[in-house]
């Protein structure tokens, strides 16, 4: 499938996208729309993670501490009566920008499995501060005492959550799109798969890979702002190490590295445990066999196509060659 046979599927893909709220108000099922924008917030997030794994190379198993913090900026001011969503989304990057380059220049200085266990402990230290916060819900977690509200705009409904989560995906989806083919991007895939080579060619391997890690904590951030008001509800089990390996099946499923396969990972992964939580009591066995069949067959069929939807005609070569460097991790190619 060539990149320009894939333009009509895009474009189906956002109409459908689009129909969702349209198809949900007219057969009455809120649920539809409720699970449509919570498989956006997890693309969002997928795709906030996909920067610093599929790009990076960076294996991290506590992205979802900054979908935490993204999510208490909402729940805590709230808390004191402050319902701006400008200060939730101030709060939010501000702690999801210094959470990730206090913990990214730590992690950095690590590799390999290191890497992955020292994001995780940084992850299992937010879960447990949150639990201990005793005065604001604990382990029992926090109501939003009110949404975030942007003036005219605000995120009170299912319906507004579902149309501020479509344009922020499509516009990351764009944006990751360019960042991938950008002079940045280049660089960012030339670290991961050789550091020394790519300081050999004036690049500061670290940097490269700390800034990609900050854009990736702060874009998870935001999706858990959407994800904190379309629950109304925050926990501190988001930050558990359970979520991140979530996240990580996503971005797997879909395509890593791919600038379009996280959202159709998160869309195959949640729309999957759906369908297998209505059919049997336990699904997560099922899902389970249905994820090692994928593992078996080789490269799903899901990442394929999302493969092909990032493939240019221009760019073909150099696309099968990031492909095939993936397996690696930032460890040994930053020393």
């Amino acid at each position: 499938m060539t990149g320009r046979g894939t333009l009509p599927l895009r474009a189906g893909a956002l109409v459908a996208l689009a129909a969702i709220p349209l198809a949900a108000m007219a057969m009455g099922e809120s649920f539809y729309l409720a699970f449509g924008a919570r498989v956006l917030i997890y693309a969002i997030a997928a795709v906030g993670l996909n920067i610093a794994l599929g790009f990076g190379g960076m294996v991290s198993l506590g992205h979802a501490l900054f979908l935490g913090l993204g999510m208490y900026s909402v729940a805590l001011p709230a808390h004191f009566g402050i319902d701006s969503g400008w200060i939730h989304l101030a709060l939010t990057v501000a702690s999801c920008a210094l959470a990730g380059t206090l913990t990214g220049w730590i992690s950095l200085r690590t590799a390999g499995i290191a890497f992955i266990m020292i994001t995780l402990a940084f992850a299992q230290m937010g879960f447990f501060v949150l639990v201990s916060l005793k005065q604001f819900g604990g382990d029992d977690g926090l109501a939003v005492a009110a949404p975030s509200n942007f003036g005219r705009f605000g995120l009170d409904s299912p319906l507004a959550v579902y149309i501020a989560a479509f344009a922020m995906l499509l516009g990351l989806l764009i944006w990751t799109d360019r960042l991938r083919q950008s002079s940045f991007g280049m660089a960012l895939r030339a670290c991961r798969q050789s550091g020394r080579r790519a300081a050999s060619l004036g690049i500061m391997p670290r940097r490269c890979l700390l800034a990609a890690y900050v854009l990736s904590a702060v874009i998870c951030g935001i999706a858990g702002l959407l994800l904190a008001n379309l629950n109304a509800y925050v926990s501190p089990s988001t930050m558990s190490w359970f979520v991140s390996g979530e996240l990580i099946v996503m971005v797997v499923l879909g395509g890593i590295g791919s600038a379009f396969g996280p959202a159709v990972g998160a869309l195959v992964y949640l729309g999957a445990e759906e369908v297998l939580k209505s059919m049997t009591g336990h699904w997560m066995a099922v899902f389970g066999l249905l994820i090692f069949a994928m593992a078996l067959v080789g490269r799903p069929a899901a990442a394929r196509l999302a493969v092909d939807w990032s493939r240019r005609p221009r760019a073909v070569g150099a696309n099968r060659r990031v492909l095939s460097g993936t397996t690696g991790t930032a460890g040994t190619e930053r020393k």
